[in-house]
């Protein structure tokens, strides 16, 4: 498949508004059913070549239901949205997504990982388990997402293009202040090369004075310049969440949790069950996590075993009994002498 007809899916899932990560899962998926049905348009398959690609991902791949659904997704643009032809009835059924309890730090494990960090990292690592933050959002964050008087981040364009705001601990004011800092210092260093923080394009456009502005510097940013990836414009990019992983990955291992398998998202679900475990109210965890539904959220009340509070273990009555063990036990050795 020549790379025009790839270069007109992205300009359709762009006229829709998709993320860029959105756009780059979903042409990763249609080059692979492309590659699947021997680089033959679309357009010319039957619907049944579909199916027999769902079901080669589900029973050779053996990938999770979660998989399946984003490639059933990607096929469901490119078909119905981009070539304007119905799927219909395909025939397929996903695999059943197993329901799983998502794994949690403790606030001494937390505080362990912490102590092996600094300056940057150690910052990056305390937003995400203090406000919850996606790492995503919290490399996205700008000066002005920043409201040290309220103790409150704005969240801009979140998973499902939503904004938010969440809470800040006030023990992070200090180096806030100083990220802030040293973000709009580097962005004055661009400016005199007329070098930008990355902007949206139509931002861009509409305010051409922005990528001057310290109200949009980036609270990390990367090391270097790079192209914007929308319109090649030579900009300043936030830094990359590969980043994040190396370093935590670092630290977690030189904090000795290797129990646990522990990554960035391990911090924002940590955060939930803290809150939820301090009593706040879930309406409000919900909000700050920006979950759509409440019982997304309510799954850490199951990581907390709050489903079952006040529910007495079956044990409890047996050991309430005399020690039977240790008299057995004695019985036993004596038995043995």
């Amino acid at each position: 498949m020549s790379s025009l007809f790839l270069e007109e899916l992205k300009k359709a899932m762009r006229l829709r508004g998709y993320s860029l990560k959105t756009e780059k899962t979903y042409l990763l998926w249609i080059v692979k059913y492309i590659r699947f049905i021997k680089n033959r348009h679309p357009a010319e398959v039957p619907h049944t070549e579909i199916t027999r690609f769902l079901t080669h991902l589900a029973a050779d791949r053996h990938y999770s239901a979660g998989t399946q659904k984003v490639a059933l997704n990607a096929l469901s643009f490119l078909y119905q949205k981009h070539l304007k032809i119905e799927l219909g009835e395909l025939g397929f059924t996903l695999a059943h997504k197993r329901r799983y309890l998502p794994t949690v730090l403790t606030p001494q494990e937390v505080k362990l990982i912490l102590e092996e960090l600094s300056g940057r990292n150690k910052l990056i690592i305390a937003l995400l388990y203090g406000s919850g933050l996606r790492v995503g959002e919290c490399l996205r964050l700008r000066v002005q997402d920043v409201d040290l008087d309220n103790l409150s981040l704005t969240v801009h364009d979140g998973k499902g293009r939503k904004d938010r705001r969440t809470i800040l601990s006030s023990n992070l004011v200090a180096p806030l202040k100083a990220a802030i800092d040293s973000g709009i210092k580097l962005q004055q260093k661009d400016v005199k090369q007329n070098v930008g923080c990355a902007l949206p394009p139509a931002l861009a456009r509409k305010y051409p004075s922005a990528w001057k502005t310290p109200a949009w510097a980036w609270l990390f940013p990367s090391t270097g310049w790079c192209n914007h990836p929308i319109d090649g414009t030579l900009c300043r990019y936030h830094l990359h969440e590969t980043a994040v992983r190396k370093f935590l990955r670092i630290a977690v291992n030189s904090a000795g949790i290797n129990y646990k398998r522990v990554n960035c998202h391990t911090f924002r679900h940590s955060f939930a069950t803290a809150m939820i475990a301090s009593g706040v109210d879930i309406r409000s965890v919900q909000e700050m996590l920006g979950h759509n539904d409440v019982k997304t959220t309510q799954i850490y009340t199951h990581v907390l075993g709050e489903h079952f509070a006040g529910t007495r273990s079956p044990v409890d009555q047996v050991l309430e009994i005399p020690d039977v063990y240790n008299i057995v036990s004695l019985q036993l050795a004596e038995i043995g002498t």
